[in-house]
Formats: structure tokens, sequence, C-alpha cells
């Protein structure tokens, strides 16, 4: 198999095309957008109109007062007017903030469905090449890094941008003097974030790739919990994690302490322009410089707490956003690989088809199995009913370039007969399973179905025509009936009931606590390693298709079991073809044919009796004077 690839943390490496594309994915939500762009937009400029109002109520104090007398009227109005901006403010923060959580989320899950629904469609070769944990981290880190991103720092960049520009400007009506001395401070203030800001950056990049790692080590120790524990190496386990959550640990602290740093040095920084700021203005009040007032150096003093404030949001989501990017680059990725290759045209179809040769298509998946061929030019459309011969002529395959693993593997499989593949590990057993529901396409030699090239038969339509039962059994979180069920969604109960009886998995079935309604968590974990095969192989045998592979089947059940699968597998294998592969050379003695596959080459075919008269490799297997590894 070809080497996993290892996932890294990167920078995104085109900031405004994943941005766009992320963007893309709200369409639909523009009118809302715009409603809460108008909403921030007004929320910002709530605060600088509510501080814009200390000027005139400060400085008009001295005008409520006559002959001893309050006079309210001026006083009240601007105080009234001041609540209800603030209020008002207050209000469209509410309503984006929630809009933009309703649009992050629906956002979200379409890129989880496109995400999905394209893995759904991706080749076997693609999973081969990607750890299950850097693909589940697609799913969790990744898109909760971008719903972060959607339900804050964009809300928060646009308010940040327009409180900068609304204060700036208000600063500079107020007065230009003093505004010459928040530029220079802005000025270091920027320079205080880039500093921080690039090591904190490159620490965050450091902590998700030491997460990522530590992550892939614990869902790999919780897999295999039962290895760890026959083989006492529990304290091997510890000292392994503790070196990759000390490395996370290095790479948080690294990270966190720059951007903890951040705020603090703002805050100084802040409070030094404040104080600075607050005594040249009260200077320029005393003195009238420039028409200052009281009111307009308490104003100036609150929109210089509002100018630095946005600027340290803005570098605080900074990183947030590069990680976002970073992610959805990565989930983007994934969703413009293309998908898995198929030039068939030739259509697998449901059809009875009589003797004398005319064809009556059916709804149901009951009827015989029938191949579709393409239009002739009269217009006429071939019907052929699938039988399930197989054959392999002269087969060349590797996973990799320039690394085969099957060389010229030749062989003919009819109807009824049961086909047994032997050898040691590595040997091409699997390999050839996997060419012929075309998981992986062959670049040497042929493989045809009834006559008919392979790579001409739409994938979908060939699968359906098979069954496998795999070594590593897999069941679905739902009910015994829905995991037999699964091998066809329309079988009726009596179907299932047939099938798992065929499979002798009914025995037990019957005694689980509700039956066949008894429900399944964790890969059928209340139930045996031998039960969840009988299952598997009862799920095989409900599709009732012309072409049946074991692979390694039985390996999970014992002889007294297996004995009694085999008997139903005969009336199974009635007009069937089946492949085998199979450790236990037991359960391929009554075999038609038995191949001995070495190093990707066939070097003995044969019956059983035939390989024992051989006295060759398949003999020393047999006897045990050469054991399978």
């Amino acid at each position: 198999m070809p080497p996993r690839t290892q996932r890294a943390m990167a920078k995104p490496e085109n900031t405004f095309k994943a941005l766009k594309r992320i963007f893309s994915y709200m369409y639909g939500f523009r009118v809302q957008f715009i409603f809460v762009v108008i909403c921030i937009i007004f929320s910002s400029f709530a605060g600088i109109m509510g501080n814009s109002l200390l000027k005139p109520l400060i400085d008009n104090l001295d005008h409520a007062i006559d002959d001893g007398k309050w006079h309210y009227g001026r006083f009240i109005g601007i105080l009234v007017l001041m609540a209800s901006i603030y209020v008002m403010g207050a209000l469209c923060s509410l309503f984006y903030q929630r809009m933009m959580m309703k649009i992050s989320t629906t956002t979200l899950m379409r890129i989880r469905n496109d995400l999905f629904c394209k893995m759904e469609m991706l080749p076997i070769r693609y999973f081969d090449k990607h750890t299950h944990g850097e693909l589940m981290s697609l799913y969790t880190n990744d898109t909760d890094a971008i719903r972060e991103m959607l339900s804050n720092s964009i809300a928060q960049f646009i308010s940040s941008a327009v409180t900068i520009v609304g204060v700036f400007t208000a600063m500079l009506i107020y007065s230009w003097r003093l505004t010459i001395l928040v530029v220079a401070m802005l000025f270091i203030i920027i320079k205080v974030i880039g500093f921080v800001g690039s090591r904190s950056s490159k620490g965050f990049i450091a902590q998700q790739k030491a997460l990522g790692s530590v992550n892939g080590y614990i869902e790999e120790m919780i897999d295999g919990q039962k290895v760890v524990k026959v083989f006492c190496h529990e304290e091997k386990a510890e000292e392994e994690f503790d070196a990759l959550n000390e490395e996370l640990c290095k790479a948080a602290t690294h990270a966190n302490t720059f951007a903890n740093i951040l705020m603090p040095v703002m805050n100084n920084l802040s409070y030094i322009h404040y104080a600075a700021t607050a005594i040249i203005g009260g200077i320029f009040a005393v003195k009238h410089i420039g028409g200052m007032t009281i009111g307009t150096v308490v104003s100036y003093l609150m929109f210089t707490r509002s100018f630095s404030q946005p600027i340290t949001q803005v570098s605080q989501q900074l990183n947030s956003v590069l990680t976002a990017l970073a992610g959805a680059e990565r989930i983007f990725r994934v969703i413009d690989e293309e998908p898995e290759a198929d030039e068939g045209y030739v259509t697998l179809v449901n059809a009875e088809i009589a003797p004398d040769g005319t064809v009556t298509e059916t709804d149901k998946r009951t009827g015989h199995w029938a191949w579709k061929h393409p239009h002739k030019a009269d217009g006429t459309v071939t019907y052929t009913e699938v039988r399930g011969n197989v054959e392999f002529d002269d087969v060349v395959f590797g996973y990799e370039p320039n690394k085969t693993v099957l060389n010229g593997i030749s062989l003919y499989a009819k109807p009824g007969q049961k086909i047994a593949f032997v050898g040691s590990t590595g040997a091409g057993k699997t390999t050839i399973i996997n060419l012929i529901n075309r998981f992986y396409d062959v670049p040497e030699g042929k493989i045809r179905y009834d006559g008919i090239n392979i790579n001409k038969i739409k994938k979908a339509d060939l699968r359906r025509s098979q069954s496998i039962v795999l070594q590593d059994t897999h069941l679905f979180t739902g009910t015994v009936m829905d995991n037999i069920r699964y091998g066809k969604l329309d079988a009726t109960d009596e179907e299932v009931y047939a099938a798992a009886e065929l499979a002798n998995a009914d025995s037990f079935i019957k005694h689980l606590e509700n039956g066949y309604d008894t429900m399944l968590t964790a890969d059928g974990a209340n139930l045996s390693q031998g039960q969840r095969q009988l299952l598997a192989i009862a799920r095989a045998a409900v599709a009732d298709p012309p072409v049946l592979i074991l692979d390694e089947a039985t390996s999970s059940i014992d002889t007294r079991t297996e004995a009694l699968i085999e008997k139903g597998m005969d009336s199974l294998m009635e007009g069937r073809t089946v492949f085998v592969i199979a450790h236990r050379l037991s359960t391929v003695r009554n075999s038609h044919a038995i191949m001995v596959l070495e190093h990707g080459r066939i070097i003995e075919r044969g019956n059983h009796r035939e390989l024992i008269a051989q006295q060759g490799k398949y003999y020393q297997l047999y006897t045990g004077m050469f054991e399978l590894s």
C-alpha cells in the first residue's frame, strides 16, 4: 500500500482565494449579510455618536442652572438622546450577532455536506494515502476554526474598521493637534502588534501541529487498547504520550505567551496615551487653544479608548482567521479532488429475460440481473443476463508506479465455481479482489466480466452485482435487521430472516435481548467477533448477487460454526461465482480451483487433490511443512 501522508499545519497559500471560496458558500444570505453589515455600522457609530454627545452634555451644564434653579430641558434631552442611541446600538449588536451565528452554522453545514459527498465519491486509493485522524480533523478542528471566523472574526473586523475610521474622523474634527499624538501612538502600536503577532502566529501553527499529533495518538491508542493491555504496553504508551503532550505544552506555552502579552502591552500603551491626551488636552482647555473645552477633552478621551480597543481586537482575531483560512484550504483541497473515475457505459438493470429473449424491466431488485448495452445504430438495446464469468487476462498491477504487486495474473472463474486464493501475506490475494470490483483499475492486461471489459461497466452497477465479506467487519449504528438489510435496502423482513438462517446467524440473533430489533452501537461492540462476521455474511447473502467474494470471512468463526456456514454457502453458491481468500486451508478443500500466489504470481493452480499430488508449495502449506505468514 502507498505510504500515508503526515498532516501539516501551515498558513493559507492564497488568503483571498480561500476567503472568496468561503463567501461563495454564504450564497443565499446576501440580503441578511447586507443587513448584518448595516447593523454593525450602526452599532459602531452608536458608540461614536454617544461619546460625541458628552461634549454638549458637559459644556451645557453651566446653562442648566439659572437664578439658582435647575432647567432640565436641554440637559434631559441630551441624556435621552444618548440613551436612545446606546439602546439602538445594543439592539443592532444583538441582531447581527444572532444573524451571523445562523449564517455561519448554515455555511458550515453546506461545507460539511460538500466535503462528505466528495469523500463518498473519492477512490479507495485516496483513503489509503490519508489517515483517519487526518480526515476527521477536517470535520472537527478545521470546520470549528471556520465557524469561529464566521461567527466572530468577520463581524469583529467590520466593526473595528468602522470604529477606527469613525473615531479617527471625529478626533480630527474635535482637535487635529491632539490627533497628531494619536498617529504617533498608532505607529508604536502597529510595531508592537507586528513584533508580537509574528511570533504568536508561528507558535499557534506549531501548537495546531502538535495538537494533531496528540489527537492522532489518542485515537490510535483507543482503537488498539486491547493490544496495549495484552502486551503490557501501558507504561510505554504513557511515555510516548507524555512526550507528545509535552511538545504540545511547549508549543502552546510559546504561542499563548506572546498572545497573552499583547493585551497587557496594548492596555498599558492605551493608558499612556490616555494620560498624555488628558494632560495635553487639559492644558489646551485651560488656555483655550484651538477652541478646546472641558467637554471636548472628555469626549476626546473616550475616543482614545475607543480607538485603541478595535486595533487590539483585530490583532487578536488575526491568528484565528489565518488558522481558519488554512483549514478552509485543506477542506477545499479535498472538495477539489478528482472523484473516482468511471468511463463505464454498460449498465446493470433489473430485468426479467424470458426464454424467447423478450425483456421486462422491473422497479425492484428482484428479477434477474441483466446488462443493458448501449443503443445500436438501429436504436435497439441489447440485454445480456449476468452470469458471473470472471476472467483475468495477463493482469499487471501496482499501487505505486514502478512497484508491481501482481505480475501476469491470468485465471477464469465460471458461475457455480468456488475459486480460492492462498499464499503468504503480501502475495497479492486481496489485491486481486480489489481489482474485481474496480477499487483500482488495471494499467496492463484485462479483466472481463461475462466477456465485457470491466472498465466499460459502470462501477456502481458492477459492484451492485457483487457481495463482499471482509475480514475486518464493520457494523453500523442501528438494529440487527438494519445491518443485514444494508446489503439490500428494499429487502423484506422474510428475505432478511432467510439470509440470517443461510449464514447461521439466526440462532444467536434470536437469543439477543430484542432479537432482530437489538440496537448495535460502536461497531457492534456488544457482539463477539464471530457474531459480527456472521452478520456480515448474512448482509452479503441478502443481496443475492451473481458474484460472492469472501476475504477471510470465516477467520473469526470456530470450526463447528464454519462447517454449518459452509453448508449454507453451498446453496448460496449455486449458480454463482465465489472467490475465497483463506489462511485456514481447511476452508478451501472443496474449492473447484485453488490459486497459490507468491510475490504477485500464480505459482500453482488446481483443486485440492491435484495440488496435493504435485507436492509443491500448497502441499507444504497443507501438511505444515511451510507456514503462512
